[in-house]
């Protein structure tokens, strides 16, 4: 696996990291993942003791969300990849003690068989995941622990307690107009999350510690 560039986004724990293809006139080949160069490379010290336990994929049709969701006992961080489609991907901040709690991250992951490169998307815990389908689109999830019945929680992406701040425009602008028209679809279970401010003030929330 070679590891090309890995970027710090807007809130620093999240990354995006690349990695590239090798092409030829078949098409081409890659190692999407190996362990000991995540471990070994400067860039990626991040992931140093962080072991991968279970892998989801998931199909989602053009014009649903899913999400946000996190899990605790175990905690939960995840490199997400958009195998075929085009998504944007979000990263909430939600533990209470961060100067950042609220703010919300989006990232566009977008397959592309020419590309030189392919893209991992790095959200840790401490952040609750979800992505809104531009269109039909196949993603991968590598997880570090094992789903946990009972410890896991979304928060609505219709709460307006949300900071959007550290978005693109066009994100905001899209994602406000689904919101105001009611016309993004989703999961009866993921209409029914919960909101920033209940959240904050459960138990659960004082288990996710920020570290500056």
């Amino acid at each position: 696996m070679k590891i090309t560039q890995v970027n710090s986004l807007a809130l620093s724990e999240l990354k995006l990291i690349q990695f590239a293809r090798f092409d030829d006139e078949r098409g081409y080949f890659t190692e999407t993942f190996r362990q000991s160069d995540f471990e070994n490379n400067a860039k990626t010290e991040f992931l140093v003791g962080k072991l991968f336990k279970q892998i989801n994929e998931s199909f989602t049709h053009a014009g649903f969300f899913r999400g946000l969701h996190f899990q605790w006992n175990p905690f939960m961080d995840k490199l997400i990849r958009c195998i075929n489609g085009h998504i944007i991907d979000f990263a909430l901040d939600i533990r209470p003690s961060s100067p950042n709690f609220g703010k919300i991250v989006a990232q566009e992951l977008k397959s592309n068989n020419l590309s030189e490169y392919g893209e991992w998307f790095w959200v840790p815990n401490g952040f609750a995941h979800g992505f809104y389908a531009m269109d039909d689109s196949l993603i991968e999830y590598m997880c570090t622990s094992e789903w946990s019945q009972g410890h896991e929680a979304s928060i609505t992406i219709a709460d307006d307690q949300i900071d959007w701040s550290k978005c693109e425009p066009d994100v905001i602008d899209l994602m406000s107009k689904l919101i105001k028209n009611n016309s993004m679809k989703m999961s009866n279970k993921d209409k029914m999350g919960t909101n920033l401010s209940r959240w904050a003030d459960s138990v659960d929330a004082r288990l996710f510690k920020y570290e500056a």
